[in-house]
């Protein structure tokens, strides 16, 4: 019996912590201002697009970059056409980029694609004062480039994350929860985090770096969630990642149940390992360094769990703290009511729509569609295979 209580007490310690944490951010988002220059210096500015088999989407990405508000002779595009066996890189050069082909199939995935251009290919992109990086399914909002070059033109920014947005949100209820998760996950947090010191993180699309970084580092990442490994990398040597919610970039997100199994899959596994690699690293870095705030923000970044995981954690926080430990059900209750103003929050932030509000309700059931991806990830253990999720196009294609 006192084994069983120890395990609930932790659990519930685990959940109140994380969800203050939750709380903390949340505020302080409200508070948070980006960081830019007064005057635009129109950064020449390189945008670098890894692709993999995007015949479809390609060409429509390149086109929307060279739509942006932004002078055209200040900036190229640069697709890395990775193991292609589709017309990627014919569909790109007539798009109008710059075409850089690789074929590594013992190597493949983001990461190594990235590390091995900007290792490979400084002659290219080495006279740019920036570099962006952005996914191949996206949709670049017109100021973003000149966003980005504001930021960027700070002397302190060095790496900045903008706010990536789901393009699809209204295709149903997936895409929609999907749209409210990244209002909390690709706002809230980021905002929250540069608001009480921390780094925002990358979130791997929408990304700008000042040259200088990318021709140190390359790119030292290859998990399934490289942007997650690279912020960590660049929080332990100093280097904060600045958020800029109006440098906005829009992705697809997954429509179908086996399509967003296998984002899920990839992002939360690689989550845990990501934790085990560099959470300890980061708290001896907090007691180290007289307790700079960063480094216990990024630990705290990797202890809280998705927010499916947290749900649980409170609902059965909830349902066994009458029972076993009374005296903590108000508690129970708190930590409800604070998962409730972080998410609401972020709908509120984003100016989310109805559709997107409505689909809340439905947020049960996406929980209980994720329990058996969860035992998944325990099950299999750590696949660090990277595994491309099917676009929308592709889909339609088929049918």
């Amino acid at each position: 019996m006192f084994i069983i209580h120890l395990i609930f007490i932790l659990i519930f310690l685990y959940v109140t912590i994380t969800t203050l944490y939750l709380v903390i951010l949340t505020g302080a988002a409200y508070l948070f201002e980006k960081k830019r220059a007064l005057a635009d210096k129109s950064l020449r500015m390189v945008v670098v697009i890894p692709a993999h088999n995007e015949a479809l989407e390609i060409g429509k990405t390149i086109s929307n970059a060279k739509n942006c508000h932004y002078p055209r002779e200040s900036y190229a595009i640069v697709v890395i056409a990775d193991n292609c066996d589709d017309e990627t890189p014919s569909l790109a050069k007539s798009a109008g980029a710059v075409v850089v082909e690789r074929t590594d199939t013992e190597n493949r995935g983001k990461g190594q694609a990235l590390d091995w251009f900007f290792k490979t290919k400084g002659g290219i992109y080495g006279s740019y004062d920036a570099i962006v990086i952005m996914d191949a399914d996206t949709i670049m909002h017109p100021d973003f480039l000149n966003e980005a070059s504001l930021s960027l033109s700070t002397p302190e920014v060095q790496v900045m994350q903008g706010y990536y947005g789901v393009s699809n949100p209204e295709d149903n209820w997936r895409t929609a929860l999907s749209s409210a998760a990244l209002n909390v996950f690709h706002h809230v947090r980021p905002a929250g985090r540069n608001r009480i010191g921390g780094t925002a993180g990358l979130k791997g699309n929408g990304m700008a770096f000042k040259t200088d970084i990318l021709k140190r580092y390359g790119w030292p990442a290859y998990s399934i969630v490289e942007d997650m490994e690279f912020s960590m990398i660049l929080l332990q040597d100093d280097i904060l990642v600045h958020y800029n919610p109006d440098a906005i970039v829009y992705g697809e997100m997954a429509t179908e149940k086996k399509q967003a199994e296998t984002q899920r899959k990839r992002w939360e596994g690689g989550r845990f390992e990501v934790f085990k690699k560099f959470g300890l690293p980061l708290l001896k870095s907090w007691n180290k360094s007289k307790k700079q705030l960063q480094y216990l923000d990024g630990f705290m970044e990797l202890f809280t769990p998705p927010l499916s995981l947290l749900v649980m954690g409170q609902l059965l926080f909830f349902v066994v703290s009458p029972f076993m430990f009374p005296y903590l059900f108000r508690l129970s209750i708190y930590c409800l009511l604070g998962t409730a103003f972080y998410v609401f929050s972020g709908l509120i932030l984003k100016k989310a729509s109805p559709f997107v509000w409505k689909s809340l309700f439905k947020a049960p059931f996406f929980i209980l569609w994720k329990i058996p991806i969860y035992f998944k990830i325990v099950k299999k253990g750590n696949q660090n295979t990277w595994e491309r999720t099917q676009r929308k196009s592709e889909l339609e294609k088929k049918d």
